[in-house]
């Protein structure tokens, strides 16, 4: 399913472009099989998968040459997309961005969250600002330029528990 799901045009399209299934495999199973600081979730509504989400802890990355300025252990970094492109624009990928900002700020131990998106995807950019992200400026990555957001913990304000 995953495999399906990234090699779509309105994914691929900005998610290191069309994967193989080898490919796949590669990336996603350590974290599958625990290990390593990086958390993948299929988004289910009304028991039908709707898109992936995942976490991850920049500071864990650094031995990979990613996020060598992040010191914070308590920040996480998400990506995310809808599986399907009819779902594109109706506010559903803001919706599940919020709700897993809301869960990963339910662990006071996280003080930050952070996205790239690449500057040119507009509709991801909409997406994060809509769900609380605001844009910190256009930084190099290894995939290329990105835009970096972030979303600060409120203070004084406490987040639902979402199972």
């Amino acid at each position: 399913m995953l495999h399906e799901w990234l090699s779509r045009p309105h994914v691929s399209e900005w998610w290191d472009g069309t994967p193989t299934f080898a490919g796949v495999v590669a990336d996603f199973t350590p974290s599958i099989r625990g290990g390593v600081a990086h958390w993948c979730y299929i988004v289910m509504a009304d028991g039908a998968p709707l898109g992936f989400i995942q976490a991850y802890s920049p500071v864990a990355f650094h031995d990979d040459g990613w996020w060598l300025d992040e010191h914070d252990p308590g920040v996480r970094g998400i990506d995310q997309f809808l599986a399907e492109s009819a779902l594109l624009g109706r506010g559903l990928g803001s919706a599940m961005v919020r709700a897993f900002v809301a869960k990963l700020f339910a662990d006071p131990a996280i003080t930050r969250i952070q996205t790239d998106p690449e500057p040119g995807n507009g509709r991801a950019i909409r997406c994060y600002e809509k769900a609380g992200f605001r844009a910190a400026g256009e930084i190099d990555t290894k995939d290329g330029p990105a835009l970096l957001m972030y979303c600060e913990r409120p203070v004084g304000e406490s987040f639902p528990s979402i199972a």
